[in-house]
């Protein structure tokens, strides 16, 4: 009988007639009638009550999901899932979960009582369609934590106002603004107070954005990283979805180095065991099982086993939900390098500050000795001197010297390193890289090794089975026919209940579907595909007794299992081929015959496992023995079934990559679990070892081998290894902290959960995105997405450019600060006034800090960044390259300034007014010429790549504009004059000069001592005099 639609019912009712109908159709006739009038009353009561309706107050009855009617001839009708209210609301789920209630859950049903109420399949999952999810996520919540409201603008405004330099400038601004509006009148007496309000004003908002733009950035990036993608049933499917998408009623997979994603009941798995340490503080691992304890909670981590489970609460319902609500998440990481230039920002404070005091105490004695003179006349005359004249004078020199402070602070410095850690991290994402530690940013600029996995990080992870010997005969693709029965049915035995995979097969008899693992997946499509296993078929004659996951130190995985049709119990094995052969005495035949392995026959077989080996293959072997007893999985005396050669391509793409970071003077070492000579050939292909290198001995060893060094062989040989075979997740850790003692800046990259102490103790953790369990995601510092080698490569020139242009601004900033704080002083103690007025500092202050930060910090990595050496743990922040630079330009600028300081007027023929406009003109147009000099430390060619970057050209037009507004248009607001066509062009000129004397500085060679440490050590100043490339200390 054919499938019947909804609205098939009422025809059916309406076209026939009682006397056509047998008794059998008369009944059929009855049941449709009564589904269709349910129906029909069911959309009545939809329309009616409101869509979304409360768990906790509604009483009313449950139709069923899924409505199977069996009719004449033995034909099902599936219906679409209705809306539904449940039998058991979110607050008992939540009591029961909380409680770890195992009788409640007894008196639902058990597990199938609590699935049947929230109308779940346990073979089938939930239906997928949006309808149906949505209404759970309606009815139940969603998957999602509530979180504090992210920091706004008014809060960044007025962190801004808590600096106490802009405090001290709004106290001078008011009383400036007050005895102004008293002396000249409102008209004119506002100009001085207001324009520094103005400009502070300015400074704070700019400052403001900036920080807030960027904790909004952070915020983006943070959702990103806790995104986690999580494999769930839906409609008979496996299917990956996002943590944000699991509803109640979903059936999840778990498996090793999993986090759980929702609170939720053990459906079905074997050995699993939890770690609830996030929640308890218990280090204990907890075993998870229908009988005793079947309670899985969101946020503890698998460690061993796999599972499904039923999801019973989500988001703010968890156990982990509740706690994470009381908790306020703090985001203010501070990177080593921020906190280093913390220290700088604090020691040029302080030499500010002692600039600023003595200006303020020369200008003070001067104005009361009666050394000052304002329009020809002194300024004071003792006690003839208005009081309120005395206090605005002292409050303008106060105001100047506060403003000399301003400048010299760089607070520039942390929002560059803040801007560039952010550009970094959102152009590093569209790279396949997430940062999930801001430090792991620059630290990977210093990265001198890098340990990575073969399989999935240089190989594509995308496994076929090539080559297959069953004991000693190589069985090719067209001749598994002559397969003995008895042994292909251990064959089926051994890949399709020996896994963490599975196969779904469509109604329509198409190409199955196979999930898990890539090598789970390449394994089960060769058994399905070649050898013919119907999967289901072996589930069902078959009981799984005890399973042994697979684990990266054993390297195999175990399966005991009990045949339904003559009650025998079989163990198989299944792993890494030289493992797996040390466990056998035996092997079969294509004949079924099993034959004894002698010394002879091992040889042979090892010989065999070696050739596929060398070819580049990952050898898997199955063995299989008829248990004695059905509790323990027995490792010896095993009968060897076959050995599988699965091929996994080099990724494209990795052997320039490998160059590329040798070329960087970074070290690669390949550390993998697969055997010594696969191992060899994939660091061939990959570049990783040469055919030329005289130590290939010393270049690759096996785990086992490194482990058994004595420490000072361990750390004589560690420099010399490139390849490591067969290691365990120990002997990664343990070569990690080998490199680390010899001083090496080591980069580490893991997938599964044993590999989470080596991402924490090497200095940048990298785990993958794709193959990566969350516990090792979790340990790690960066996420590389694709899972790709060259995504690495990728990262390293990304740390390099951070650390690189964060060089850049500090060069910048210096200039600037050595220039204003010299001249300044210079000034104040011979003329007895500062050249610069407030305003125009704190718009200096803004070109530096802020615009600057902005136009140095967004440079894109260059492929020059490669062929530099690594920048070591202890290198100067501050360069001699970057002194040399620094300094010849503020002593120009300086030399310029003072100049027109006291030689402007005569040389120029201009009153005072014009001559304090062209310094202030020429200061910020030399700052403007300088950020060009400041794109290249080393290079002579500043322009080169400056097309690319239209936010470094954006920032200088609209510097320059502001530039030309501020000394045409606003006069009295930045104390300063028109200036003709002929002093514009001499202004320009004089600061274009930054260019060519840029170009030449670059000539002038460096030593490589540190140029700080001739004051710390005078004797190296002499030593430094005679040497021009002195080697570091």
């Amino acid at each position: 009988m054919r499938d019947l639609k909804e609205y098939d019912y009422s025809a059916l009712l309406l076209n026939l007639t009682t006397s056509s109908l047998n008794k059998a159709q008369r009944r059929w006739r009855f049941a449709y009638a009564a589904i269709y009038s349910v129906r029909a009353m069911l959309s009545l009561v939809k329309e009616i009550v409101p869509a979304r309706i409360d768990p906790k107050t509604s009483d009313a009855p449950l139709s069923l999901s899924y409505t199977a009617l069996e009719s004449g001839d033995g034909a099902k009708i599936n219906s679409m899932p209705l809306s539904y209210v449940p039998d058991i609301d979110q607050e008992q789920l939540v009591e029961i979960m909380k409680g770890k209630d195992l009788p409640r859950i007894l008196a639902l049903g058990g597990l199938e009582g609590v699935a049947a109420s929230l109308r779940t399949n346990a073979t089938k999952g939930i239906h997928g369609n949006e309808q149906e999810v949505s209404r759970r996520r309606d009815l139940f919540g969603s998957n999602t934590y509530h979180k504090p409201p992210p920091k706004g603008l008014l809060f960044f405004v007025y962190e801004a106002f808590k600096d106490p330099t802009i405090l001290i400038l709004l106290v001078c601004a008011t009383f400036a603004l007050g005895f102004g509006i008293k002396e000249h009148g409102i008209k004119e007496g506002w100009y001085e107070g207001g324009s520094i309000f103005v400009a502070v004003f300015l400074v704070i908002v700019v400052s403001a954005l900036s920080n807030f733009r960027q904790e909004r950035q952070f915020d983006k990036l943070s959702k990103i990283s806790n995104n986690i993608k999580v494999e769930v049933l839906r409609d008979s499917r496996r299917q990956h979805i996002s943590i944000f998408d699991v509803v109640v009623g979903d059936v999840v997979f778990l498996k090793i180095g999993d986090q759980i994603p929702a609170d939720g009941l053990f459906l079905d798995g074997h050995s699993l065991q939890v770690d609830e340490s996030s929640m308890t503080g218990e280090s204990d691992h907890l075993e998870v099982n229908h009988k005793d304890n079947p309670f899985l909670f969101s946020g503890t981590k698998i460690v061993d086993g796999f599972a499904q489970m039923l999801v019973v609460s989500v988001g703010m319902s968890t156990t982990w939900g509740q706690t994470m609500s009381s908790i306020n998440q703090d985001s203010s990481e501070r990177t080593p390098l921020q906190v280093r230039l913390d220290t700088l920002t604090s020691t040029i404070g302080k030499i500010g500050l002692t600039v600023a005091a003595l200006v303020l105490v020369v200008l003070l004695v001067r104005y009361f000795t009666g050394n000052t003179e304002k329009e020809g006349k002194r300024e004071y005359n003792g006690s003839k001197t208005p009081v309120d004249t005395v206090v605005n004078s002292v409050v303008r020199i106060v105001a100047a010297a506060v403003t000399i402070v301003v400048v010299a602070i760089p607070e520039g410095l942390p929002l560059a390193v803040t801007l560039t850690l952010a550009y970094s991290m959102k152009r590093m994402m569209s790279d396949q890289a997430m940062v999930r530690k801001l430090s792991a940013c620059e630290t990977m600029g210093s990265a001198t090794v890098i340990c990575t996995d073969k399989t999935g990080t240089l190989t594509l992870n995308e496994m076929k089975v090539t080559k297959f010997w069953l004991g000693q005969e190589s069985i090719h693709e067209d001749s598994t026919k002559m397969i003995s029965p008895d042994v292909l049915d251990l064959l089926y035995q051994g890949t399709g209940l020996n896994t963490t995979g599975s196969v779904c097969v469509s109604d329509s008899g198409s190409t199955p579907e196979f999930s898990g693992s890539p090598t789970e997946k390449a394994l089960l499509s060769w058994t399905v595909l070649n050898l013919g296993m119907d999967m289901e078929s072996v589930k069902q004659k078959h009981e799984v007794l005890r399973v042994e996951t697979f684990n990266s130190a054993k390297k195999r995985s175990g399966v005991l299992v009990r045949r339904k049709s003559d009650n025998t119990v079989h163990v198989h094995w299944k792993g890494a081929a030289e493992m797996v052969l040390a466990m056998c005495s035996h092997y079969y035949t294509s004949t079924g015959s099993v034959d004894l392995m002698d010394s002879t026959g091992k040889n042979r077989i090892q010989a065999i496992i070696q050739g596929m080996a060398a070819s580049s293959l990952r050898c898997i072997a199955f063995a299989h023995k008829v248990a004695s007893n059905d509790s323990v999985l027995e490792e010896d005396g095993l009968t060897l079934m076959g050995i599988v050669g699965l091929k996994d391509p080099c990724r494209p793409g990795v052997s320039k990559a490998v160059v590329t970071c040798k070329l960087a003077g970074v070290t690669i070492k390949m550390i993998t679990g697969d055997n010594v000579f696969t191992a060899k050939a994939i660091a061939f292909e990959c570049g990783i070892l040469d055919h030329n290198d005289k130590d290939e001995e010393d270049a690759v060893v096996e785990g086992v081998q490194f482990r058994n060094y004595t420490d000072e062989e361990r750390m004589q040989k560690v420099d010399k290894i490139r390849v490591m075979a067969r290691s365990s997740p120990s002997d990664k850790l343990l070569m990690v902290k080998c490199l680390r003692l010899k001083g090496h800046v080591v980069a580490v990259t893991g997938d599964g959960t044993n590999d989470a102490p080596a991402l924490k103790e090497a200095d940048i953790g990298l785990s993958m995105g794709i193959q990566g369990t969350e516990v090792a995601k979790e340990s790690s510092d960066i996420v590389i997405l694709d899972d790709n080698f060259a995504s690495v490569a990728t990262v390293l020139k990304w740390g390099r450019c951070v650390y690189n242009n964060i060089q850049k601004f500090i060069q910048f900033q210096l200039t600037v600060n050595v220039a204003a704080l010299v001249i300044n002083f210079i000034a104040a103690i011979s003329a007895g006034e500062v050249p610069l007025t407030a305003v125009q500092l704190l718009w200096v202050n803004l070109i530096m800090d802020t615009l600057g930060a902005l136009a140095l910090a967004t440079e894109r990595p260059t492929n020059e960044l490669l062929k530099r050496k690594p920048v070591g743990r202890t290198e100067a922040l501050i360069t001699n390259v970057m002194w040399r630079n620094l300094l010849v330009q503020s002593l120009y600028q300086i030399a310029v300034l003072l100049i027109l300081q006291f030689k402007g007027m005569s040389i120029f023929n201009v009153r005072k007014e014009v001559k304090d406009t062209l310094i202030f003109n020429t200061f910020v147009l030399c700052q403007v010429f300088n950020e060009f000099n400041a794109r290249e430390m080393e290079k002579k060619n500043v322009f080169k790549g400056l097309h690319r970057n239209r936010l470094f050209i954006g920032i200088i037009a609209i510097t320059i504009v502001l530039q030309v507004i501020m000394v045409e248009f606003l006069k009295k607001f930045a104390d300063t004059v028109r200036l003709n066509g002929w002093q514009w062009g001499t202004c320009i000129a004089i600061a274009s000069l930054s260019w060519p004397i840029g170009f030449f500085t670059k000539f002038i060679p460096v030593s490589e001592t540190p140029f700080l440490s001739y004051f710390k050590n005078p004797r190296s100043l002499i030593k430094g005099s005679r040497s021009p490339s002195l080697k570091k200390p």
